[in-house]
């Protein structure tokens, strides 16, 4: 049994440039690596396992393909850890400015 089928959401996984053809300006530690993008659209294939080579179509309605690594993806971003001399700024930037 398929893992995807038709119009799910889905997220797929494509290199855009092996290290060898990243640019020689680059960090030896940023060339060494290939450069990767993952796209989240509605699989445009019947169905699919995780892995195989699918085409999804984007929420701009482009039309892509990538290998399938992830079926009804979350977003799972933040901004990190909380800097303690962050925390204060804006109160502190309302009393010199006078609004607090």
């Amino acid at each position: 049994m398929p893992d995807a089928r038709k119009g799910d959401l889905v997220q797929i996984h494509q290199i855009i440039l092996e290290p060898e053809q990243r640019s020689e300006n680059l960090p030896s530690s940023t060339k060494s690596v290939p450069y990767e993008c993952w796209i989240k659209g509605y699989l445009l294939t019947e169905s699919a396992n995780l892995g195989d080579t699918v085409k999804i179509e984007t929420f701009i309605c482009r039309e892509i393909l990538g290998a399938l690594c992830s079926i009804n993806p979350t977003y799972d971003h933040n901004f990190g850890i909380p800097l303690k001399e962050l925390l204060t700024i804006g109160a502190e930037a309302k009393k010199q400015l006078g609004k607090a």
